[in-house]
């Protein structure tokens, strides 16, 4: 099953995010409170949940919102999703895939607090194309 399993937001770019249980996705916005939020293509970021568990096996103290990642899932493999591909979470929330990976010009908290960033790799991202409350627990349906 493809599901949420946990959601973060953060005022500032380049830091970790908090988590959140819920949060409301704006239409060409992004996430409500967001640092990234605005009328661009990256306006919501995914990680997979098995990519931050990885990083945690190899020693690094990692968790959800480490890098940065508003939406982290269970059972999908990100960086196989193609651009265009559009998604619903939850009950209303529409996205659209925009981005696979992102360049890092240089090296961000994030980067080093953990001592390696694995969103230039394995983070996609997203634009909001109907807002709505997601939640922690959300199942995720490609369209």
């Amino acid at each position: 099953m493809k599901k949420v399993v946990s959601l973060a937001i953060s005022k500032e770019k380049g830091v970790q995010k908090l988590p959140v249980e819920e949060v409301r996705l704006i239409e060409d916005f992004g996430v409500e409170g967001d640092a990234h939020g605005g009328p661009w293509h990256r306006q919501v970021s995914f990680l997979a949940s098995e990519r931050i568990e990885a990083q945690k096996e190899k020693g690094l103290d990692v968790g959800f919102g480490a890098y940065a990642e508003n939406i982290a899932t269970v059972g999908i493999d990100w960086p196989k999703v193609p651009v265009g591909t559009k998604l619903k979470i939850g009950k209303e929330a529409l996205l659209e895939i925009t981005q696979i990976g992102k360049k890092c010009h240089t090296k961000c908290a994030i980067y080093k607090m953990a001592g390696d960033c694995i969103m230039p790799r394995e983070g996609v991202f997203a634009r909001v194309l109907k807002g709505g409350t997601v939640r922690v627990g959300d199942e995720i349906e490609f369209l």
